[in-house]
């Protein structure tokens, strides 16, 4: 009898680390597709640009510079300073702001669970502006924007951006969080802060020339060691949020319901909060004020995968980064030789589709 139990339990164990193996290969086919797709964006924007270069002279310049590899390919000095030293930093910054903002936009979107919530509507994009443009006049600031405590002030500006929308959201809704209230604060409080970066920006004098680039965004000053610069904070947030994918799923019941099922709301959403306005305020600091990434690719991603946050905090990583250089090469691109800012590009592109979200959904309920 015991004989034959053992290989009943065997199948059992057997299916069981299938159904977890499963389980864990969900997540990541999506994420397979979104970073094929990335990588795809990725060549393209290095081959395009002034100075046009053929997609497979690029591909073998980057094989030539991996470990005991030589294609035999010989490029002209200017196409390997292209390729290196002024394209590949600047798709990396993009890719990298462009995941930062959209994986904070799919985080503040379930706590508040709101679509419409995101960095720029909230106004914590333009309270991480006015924090680093606080920072690079101050004698805090290290040669440049993006070093020093650059980051930490964009980082306190955005806590205090999306306190205060969260705080007003709450006023008079018996405890709850109003769409459109926390729609408005965010609004005002962008106006707000906006108007605040500007006076910054008139009254400083010459130290306040880089925050011109905040008002707008861009990466036409990117650069390796300000990407770098920013990766320990990209990471630490990210951790922060990604360690709750699972409790966001069981916030998008109500606030009763998550307690009842052992989830401390009150502090679960305290975490993900700074942690997605870490990543958000580390996205400003390195490009600018770039709005409605946080907005159009959680949704969209939404829709094609789900609303499972284990899912969608991961693809947004690979489609806000494929959006953002999208955006950027547009903005290099399309009235060449003069660059558009990115953030006029998004906006562009976002403005619309908020008023279609808006149009096509009920925002005013609690």
């Amino acid at each position: 009898m015991a004989g034959s139990a053992a290989p009943i339990q065997r199948t059992h164990r057997l299916r069981a680390s299938a159904a977890t193996l499963g389980a864990v290969a969900r997540p990541l086919r999506p994420a397979g597709a979104g970073g094929v797709l990335l990588l795809v964006v990725a060549l393209a924007a290095l081959t395009i640009g002034a100075a046009d270069i053929p997609a497979g002279t690029v591909l073998k310049m980057l094989l030539d510079k991996l470990p005991f590899v030589d294609t035999g390919t010989v490029v002209p000095d200017t196409w390997d300073r292209i390729v290196f030293e002024i394209r590949l930093p600047r798709i990396a910054a993009a890719a990298a702001v462009g995941a930062a903002l959209a994986y904070s936009g799919a985080a503040y979107q379930g706590v508040f669970r709101n679509p419409l919530a995101g960095p720029f509507l909230l106004g914590i994009a333009s309270g991480a502006g006015l924090g680093a443009a606080i920072a690079i006049v101050s004698p805090l600031a290290i040669n440049s924007y993006g070093f020093g405590w650059v980051p930490v002030f964009a980082f306190v500006g955005a806590l205090i951006a999306v306190s205060l929308a969260y705080f007003l959201a709450r006023s008079g809704s018996g405890g709850g969080v109003s769409t459109t209230t926390l729609i408005l604060a965010g609004v005002a409080l962008s106006a707000i802060f906006s108007a605040i970066t500007s006076f910054i920006l008139l009254s400083g004098g010459e130290q306040t020339r880089p925050i011109f680039s905040f008002l707008f965004g861009g990466f036409n000053t990117a650069n390796w060691p300000r990407i770098l610069a920013g990766l320990p904070y990209l990471v630490v947030g990210g951790l922060g949020v990604a360690l709750h994918a699972r409790v966001l799923n069981v916030l998008q019941l109500d606030d009763e319901q998550a307690a009842q099922l052992g989830v401390s709301v009150t502090r679960t959403k305290l975490i993900i909060l700074a942690s997605a306005s870490l990543v958000a305020a580390t996205a400003v600091a390195m490009a600018g004020i770039i709005g409605f990434v946080g907005l159009i690719v959680p949704h969209a991603v939404r829709l094609v995968f789900g609303v499972d946050y284990r899912r969608l905090l991961l693809v947004s990583i690979f489609g806000g980064a494929s959006f953002v250089i999208l955006a950027d090469i547009i903005s290099r691109t399309l009235i060449d030789p003069q660059e558009i800012p990115v953030g006029i590009v998004t906006a562009i592109v976002g403005g619309p589709f908020f008023l279609y979200l808006l149009a096509s959904r009920r925002v005013d309920h609690a």
